[in-house]
């Protein structure tokens, strides 16, 4: 498996090793071993899975401390762009934003740790995304930001007129107004 860092520290993509031959192909998705000798060291203990059509805008979501939750974000069919916002006070990167396509195709993975808000936005006609959490969801604890917040001005690879956005999603606070927990 490939690791790559990005410029926020934490965050990671993953690329697995994939063996193809004329019969399709195959691959590990995760393998906790192989990820603790690689320095990954979490306990998944959920495993979500969405499916969306082309437009739609899921997030920005995250739990706060103590039920923060680490993501390892994939997709089984079609292409998202997935985007990850550094929210922990402090960072050099706070509130500075990172996107990344991920695909059916190219197998990429976003290692997504506690103190980043998530979302994406759907490039295919339909995407059906899989992502592991290290912690159980807590409604208490669930928190987010709008996804249009233009202190933050993430360019979600669609046109807005064809934003599909949840009223839970279009009433979330801004990234100032949020609530917080997190340091860096």
């Amino acid at each position: 498996m490939k690791i790559s860092k990005t410029p926020f520290e934490g965050l990671l993509i993953i690329e697995p090793d994939v063996f193809e031959d004329q019969r399709g192909y195959f691959f590990e998705s995760y393998n906790e071993k192989k990820y603790a000798g690689e320095g990954i060291q979490y306990r998944f203990v959920q495993d979500n899975q969405s499916k969306s059509v082309m437009g739609t805008i899921r997030g920005l979501h995250y739990q706060l401390g103590p039920r923060a939750q680490t993501k390892l974000v994939r997709v089984l069919s079609g292409t998202i762009f997935d985007v990850a916002v550094d929210i922990r006070q402090g960072s050099p990167d706070y509130g500075k934003w990172f996107g990344l396509e991920i695909s059916c195709k190219n197998r990429k993975q976003l290692l997504i740790p506690k103190g980043f808000a998530h979302g994406f936005s759907v490039l295919s006609e339909k995407a059906t995304v899989f992502y592991k959490c290290d912690e159980f969801y807590s409604p208490e604890f669930d928190s987010g930001i709008r996804f249009d917040d233009p202190n933050l001005n993430i360019d979600w690879q669609i046109p807005s007129d064809k934003y599909i956005v949840s009223e839970k999603d279009k009433n979330l606070k801004s990234f100032k107004e949020a609530r917080n927990n997190f340091t860096y």
